[in-house]
């Protein structure tokens, strides 16, 4: 990375569409943190492999976790090459024909070595975070992790060697002569809307209202916005 930015190598540079790629890192972070959900891709003997979970961004390396006995974690462990891609749709863009029609999006792929953390106080923190990240102050309110649910999870770490955003956010763009055809075009907006919250039937008596670092999380609000706004915080 030379500055504020990540250098362009062949491994990051987008050659389709490239005018929409952002290498900035406030772009790229800009996505990764309002992106809970990733695919984490990898190889085992020549097999490819996309596994989708949550993954939490601190500075420049990404964390995530998984069962210490599943595949991905074992293959991770010892450092191997991975690749982190998130994605956000933001839109439907109708065109006048079908080779016109799009997406709006935002994506960012981050590229690097991931290895197991075996350091206890870093994997004690970073599990900790991997509940505050997205739900702020939340994990002093739970029930404390205990050792053996602390063995059982794997906590894969990613430093960011390399990265890449490609941000779709444009309109219809038809060829000259189908701007005449008569069907409708234009932009369907997507967008992920929280919802009422529904209680556990189980609760104990006195507790009511979701609280503990769900206060942002309010009927209506767009999950993209409550996530990264976590991540300031």
């Amino acid at each position: 990375m030379t500055g504020d930015a990540y250098a362009v190598t062949p491994l990051n540079r987008v050659k389709r569409l490239h005018e929409k790629a952002r290498y900035d890192q406030a772009a790229v972070h800009g996505v990764i943190d309002a992106t809970p959900m990733a695919h984490i891709g990898y190889a085992i003997d020549g097999q490819p492999f996309a596994t989708p979970t949550l993954v939490w961004r601190q500075g420049e390396a990404l964390y995530w976790h998984g069962s210490s006995a599943s595949r991905m974690v074992r293959h991770l462990a010892p450092g191997a090459p991975a690749c982190v891609t998130f994605t956000q749709l933001d839109g439907l863009v109708m065109a006048r024909s079908g080779f016109n029609h799009s997406v709006l999006y935002r994506t960012a792929m981050c590229f690097g070595t991931a290895r197991l953390v075996t350091d206890p106080e870093e994997k004690a923190a970073q599990l900790l975070m991997a509940v505050d990240r997205f739900f702020p102050g939340r994990s002093a309110a739970l029930r404390p992790i205990s050792k053996q649910e602390t063995k059982a999870t794997g906590l894969i770490r990613l430093d960011i060697e390399s990265a890449v955003a490609k941000i779709a956010d444009g309109g219809v763009e038809d060829e000259a002569e189908d701007y005449t055809h008569p069907v409708w075009a234009g932009i369907i907006p997507l967008t992920t809307v929280i919802g009422p919250a529904i209680a556990d039937d189980r609760l104990m008596p006195g507790v009511t209202e979701p609280g503990a670092g769900l206060e942002a999380y309010r009927p209506g609000r767009r999950l993209d916005d409550v996530v990264a706004e976590a991540a300031g915080e």
